[in-house]
């Protein structure tokens, strides 16, 4: 029997994925689109009756993506807890880039690792780029140090937070949810490359008291919508033919 539920709720289409760039941490807004999802997948928990205690989202994305979930579940007034630690894998010199192109240049294989690898870092950002002063000057992050303002990272980083329990996630991105999926089922670090997680489907684990999976991943949503998402999330990484 279930101890705990946990929902991962990946954030809906921005405007960097209508364009499909590398997003990082930069903050994009949702499109037409995302929202649509967002309030799909809301209506989703509604109708199989879920309400929340709490809310963990990391940047604006996920910030449009929860509120427009907790307007559809009628709980608008959850406690909500912002948290950097949660925002998507960093990019680095990789950022603004466009993915397909990025695939013509360096092959899809060099994309997909970079984009799904549990421990090999982007090529690391320059301080002279424009994306590194947004984040070394944006004020939520002032109370980082140089250090922890990285200049490349990897999945490996984050998750030892994640094994000590600090965090519930329930919005995120598509990197912070892979590498929570890959410590809740013990998955390689090839089959994790593997995972296709889709935008606007709500993620739901049961868990027993030690925090482990009473079984797989469970997705609310009909299962033709489900897979078109995840197809177009394996798509993204391709060179254009």
């Amino acid at each position: 029997m279930a101890t705990y539920k946990l929902v991962l709720i990946r954030c809906g289409d921005s405007t960097w994925n209508l364009e499909n760039h590398f997003s990082s941490w930069y903050d994009a807004n949702l499109i037409l689109v995302g929202h649509e999802e967002a309030k799909r997948g809301g209506q989703a928990l509604r109708d199989a009756s879920y309400e929340f205690d709490i809310c963990f989202p990391s940047r604006e994305e996920s910030d449009q993506t929860l509120w427009t979930v907790l307007d559809a579940i009628d709980q608008m007034r959850l406690p909500v807890l912002r948290t950097w630690c949660l925002k998507e894998w960093h990019y680095e010199g990789l950022t603004v880039l466009n993915k397909a192109e990025t695939a013509a240049k360096h092959g899809e294989a060099q994309v997909k690792i970079w984009r799904r690898s549990y421990d090999v870092p982007s090529p690391p950002m320059e301080p002279t780029i424009l994306f590194y002063s947004n984040n070394s000057k944006n004020c939520r992050y002032a109370d980082l140090t140089e250090d922890q303002l990285s200049s490349g990272e990897s999945l490996k980083e984050i998750v030892p937070q994640i094994k000590e329990g600090k965090w519930v996630l329930t919005a995120g991105h598509g990197n912070s949810l892979w590498g929570i999926v890959k410590h809740l089922e013990g998955l390689s670090e090839e089959a994790i490359m593997e995972v296709n997680l889709p935008t606007g489907i709500r993620i739901v684990y049961e868990l027993e008291k030690n925090l482990k999976p009473i079984k797989p991943m469970q997705f609310l949503g009909d299962e033709a919508t489900v897979h078109k998402a995840m197809e177009a999330v394996a798509a993204q990484g391709k060179a254009k033919k």
